[in-house]
């Protein structure tokens, strides 16, 4: 059984700092990248960050700046750090795992549940 866990979401200030972790559990083989994305009320799910196992990352224009991602290829867990939040932040950030091996089984992209993020005074 597999699970990608979130933790770390809440309510934060405009300018605070949060940081989002995520766990892969199972017997995991392999994970091809592990990374975040994010939906708003009414809007689609937008890339924040992505990481491969060789270390190749990509933002997304909202994160470029702010947000530093970051991940443990043995641990198979990914993290965000996200600073200078602003109120347009605000969304539920889901972890996101491509090209898993677990337990025999090859899933081409895991989603976790998501973790909301709220940015406001």
């Amino acid at each position: 059984q597999v699970h990608l866990v979130e933790s770390g979401g809440g309510l934060v200030q405009p300018g605070g700092s949060l940081t989002l972790s995520c766990a892969a559990s199972g017997v995991i083989a392999s994970i091809n990248a592990m990374g975040w994305y994010r939906q708003a009320p009414g809007k689609q799910r937008d890339l924040v960050a992505r990481v491969t196992t060789g270390g190749i990352i990509d933002y997304g224009d909202s994160a470029k700046g702010r947000y530093t991602v970051s991940r443990d290829n043995v641990k198979n867990t990914v993290s965000l750090r996200m600073e200078n939040l602003k109120p347009e932040d605000t969304a539920v950030y889901y972890c996101k795992a491509e090209g898993m091996y677990v337990q025999g089984s090859f899933y081409n992209i895991y989603w976790g549940k998501g973790t909301l993020v709220t940015v406001s005074s």
